[in-house]
């Protein structure tokens, strides 16, 4: 054995010794699926480098050598995700386009939670989607709007998208545990009525007002307002008739 050893070329007893350093191969879709599966059924929260190495057969380091962090690992698993998703057909009037991309956008975000919960941490995206902003942007210029304005009225909707869809998410999980107390609007009661006499007489219908709520109904006029700042040559005309000014 000492023999062999001696007689053993020393640069192949150097490659042997590289070989047992060297990393495993890790498949770049095995990371990605096990990511998206603890996105889905945990959420952000739980999602580490560490978890996702011990659940495909790695160590963290080893991880390491395919994806460089945690938000490359998120942008990895949005990577692609609209592109599976098929594009509507839009209207040409570029008022009800705009109006019908924000809805597409919302919809498909509906149905994905997991996803809204990574684009709630700022600057990650999927470059994919971006097609729905473009959209968006372009359809605010041809309604007049400047591309600044249109850049904000994005923004606007943005914001009426997720506030929307972060709260249905929220009581969604709040209705997987029926016996926990709820405090609004059940806190109000007809002696807050002084103190707050528009909002404590709704207290009995809020769960109705809840149910009724339309938010393409609601977007629609929040884009109509957005619209109506419009200065440039595309200005749409009112979408409510206007009295004669005397």
């Amino acid at each position: 054995m000492a023999a062999r050893a001696k007689d053993e070329d020393p640069g192949t007893a150097g490659q042997r010794k590289r070989r047992v350093g060297r990393p495993r191969r890790i498949e770049q879709e095995a990371i990605v699926d096990v990511a998206r599966r603890i996105l889905q059924e945990e959420g952000v929260a739980a999602l580490s480098m560490r978890r996702v190495a011990k659940e495909v057969g790695a160590t963290p380091m080893a991880l390491y050598h395919h994806v460089r962090d945690k938000d490359e690992l998120l942008m990895l698993t949005l990577a692609g995700t609209a592109a599976t998703l098929p594009r509507p057909e839009l209207p040409d009037d570029p008022r009800d386009r705009l109006l019908a991309v924000s809805l597409h956008m919302h919809g498909i975000l509906l149905r994905l939670p997991w996803v809204v919960e990574v684009l709630s941490l700022g600057d990650l995206t999927d470059k994919g989607a971006l097609w729905m902003v473009d959209e968006i942007i372009g359809a605010g210029t041809a309604c007049g709007l400047t591309p600044e304005q249109a850049a904000h009225a994005y923004r606007t909707i943005w914001h009426c998208a997720y506030g929307d869809l972060a709260f249905r998410h929220a009581m969604a999980r709040r209705a997987e545990e029926p016996d926990r107390k709820r405090y609004f609007p059940d806190l109000l009661t007809d002696a807050d009525t002084a103190e707050l006499p528009h909002i404590a007489p709704l207290t009995s219908r809020w769960a109705e007002l809840r149910e009724t709520y339309d938010f393409a109904d609601q977007l629609s006029a929040v884009v109509d307002g957005l619209l109506a700042r419009a200065t440039g040559p595309g200005r749409p005309a009112p979408s409510h008739p206007q009295a004669d000014t005397p």
